[in-house]
């Protein structure tokens, strides 16, 4: 009688609703998919300086400990209560440097406070929206990254040689898709002028580089421009 009863209680729990041990077996599931689907995402588009591979090992954890508290606390106010003030004393003691890190944490804990809250296909539609978004907007980044936009500094080496502007503008048209002039300084004999200039790929960069300098008499940097 007490192995049919403990059979019926279970099976009750199996058949309970949303509740249930299935539900919560399969919330666990899938939160460990797409917060891994998120952790590679991260680990292949990220652009964060720290161990990206590393980083990404938490979300899974985080995830399903976010679905596991709120699980357990939907159903009981009392739960509640005690989650915000256990919450109150946690701290993180190591500080997130860069924005990009703080945005997929939100990621992985909004995984699970989904499928804790037992919101299955909002949870999964979200997590779908916001991994083609990322894989659409890194590979448009890629094919952008080809176009160099930066800016091209040069001045004279020597008050014996003037800086020639118009051979210098010569030779970048025939490498820039686009110069716009950002600043020309003129002290005594030196002269410096700034532009902002467009390369459609590296070798562009290295061709102009090198006509500027058989120039000669002349020093020049390229800087990103941000």
């Amino acid at each position: 009688m007490q192995e049919q009863s403990f059979l019926n209680d279970l099976t009750n729990q199996f058949t309970s609703g949303d509740s249930s041990i299935l539900d919560f077996l399969i919330n666990v599931l899938m939160t460990i998919i797409l917060s891994y689907i998120i952790g590679l995402i991260y680990s292949k588009y990220g652009n964060s300086l720290s161990n990206r591979k590393k980083l990404a090992q938490t979300f899974v954890l985080i995830a399903v400990t976010v679905m596991l508290v709120i699980s357990i606390v939907k159903s009981s106010l009392a739960l509640s209560l005690g989650l915000v003030g256990a919450l109150s004393i946690v701290r993180f003691r190591t500080a997130i440097k860069e924005p990009e890190e703080l945005v997929y944490f939100f990621i992985a804990i909004a995984l699970g406070l989904g499928m804790g809250a037992n919101q299955r296909i909002v949870t999964l539609i979200g997590a779908i929206i916001i991994i083609l978004y990322i894989v659409i907007h890194n590979s448009r980044a890629v094919k952008s990254v080809m176009q160099q936009n930066l800016v091209l500094t040069i001045s004279n080496i020597s008050r014996d040689k003037t800086l020639d502007e118009a051979e210098i503008m010569k030779i970048l048209e025939k490498y820039c898709s686009k110069i716009d002039l950002k600043r020309l300084d003129e002290v005594n004999d030196t002269t410096e002028l700034s532009l902002s200039v467009d390369f459609n790929d590296f070798d562009a960069i290295m061709n102009a580089k090198n006509e500027l300098k058989a120039i000669g008499g002349v020093q020049f940097s390229f800087i990103e421009n941000y």
